[in-house]
C-alpha cells in the first residue's frame, strides 16, 4: 500500500547542484513526484551561508523508517556528515515532514515533523505545495497553520520560476 510523503529538502553547500541532486534522485526513484516553489534563506541558529529549501511530495511503497533510511544513504552518498551540531551547514538535508495521515510520536522519526510549525523556511513550501492539506492529528489546513503561526518569512527569496538548480552530474 502507497502512502504520500513530504519532504523537506535544504543545503547550504553548493546548494544549486545539492538540491538538483536530490530532486533528480527523488524524481528517479519515486512516483507522483511534486515540488514547491525554492526559496533562498539565511541560516537559522549559526553563521553560515544561505540555504536553498524546498518541499517536496512523493508517492511510496516503503514505511517511514524505509524511507528514512534510503534518504540518509542519499545524504550520505553526497558527504553529509552526521557528528556535527543541529543547526550547521548542510550538503544536504532531505527530512520526512509528513508520511501519509500518520501520527507518531517516536523520538527518531515524529510525524509529522515538528520544525513544520517552528521554521518559515518549512511552512511556507509545505504550505505552497500543499495549501488545502490538512494536517495530521492537527486538522488544520497548511495555509491556515502558516497563517497562524505568524513565522517571520522576511529572510525568505522566492527563486524565480526560471530557477533552474545547477546540473547534477557536472
Amino acid at each position: 500500500m502507497s502512502d504520500v510523503a513530504f519532504l523537506g529538502l535544504g543545503s547550504n553547500v553548493s546548494p544549486e547542484r545539492h538540491i538538483a541532486i536530490a530532486i533528480e534522485r527523488l524524481k528517479d526513484a519515486f512516483d507522483d513526484f511534486r515540488l514547491s516553489p525554492l526559496y533562498r534563506s539565511q541560516a537559522v541558529g549559526f553563521d553560515g551561508a544561505d540555504f536553498i529549501n524546498g518541499v517536496a511530495s512523493v508517492r511510496t511503497d516503503l514505511s517511514p523508517r524505509a524511507l528514512r533510511d534510503w534518504l540518509r544513504r542519499l545524504e550520505d552518498e553526497h558527504g553529509r556528515e552526521r557528528n556535527v551540531p543541529k543547526f550547521s551547514d548542510r550538503v544536504l538535508d532531505v527530512d520526512i515532514l509528513l508520511y501519509g495521515d500518520r501520527v507518531q510520536d517516536e523520538k527518531d522519526l515524529p510525524l509529522p515533523r515538528p520544525e513544520i510549525f517552528h521554521f518559515a523556511h518549512v511552512l511556507r513550501p509545505l504550505a505552497d505545495l500543499a495549501p488545502d492539506r490538512p494536517c495530521p492529528g492537527d486538522g488544520r489546513t497548511f495555509a491556515a497553520i502558516r497563517t497562524a503561526a505568524k513565522l517571520d518569512e522576511s529572510t525568505l527569496v522566492r527563486l524565480g520560476e526560471d530557477f533552474q538548480p545547477l546540473p547534477a552530474r557536472s
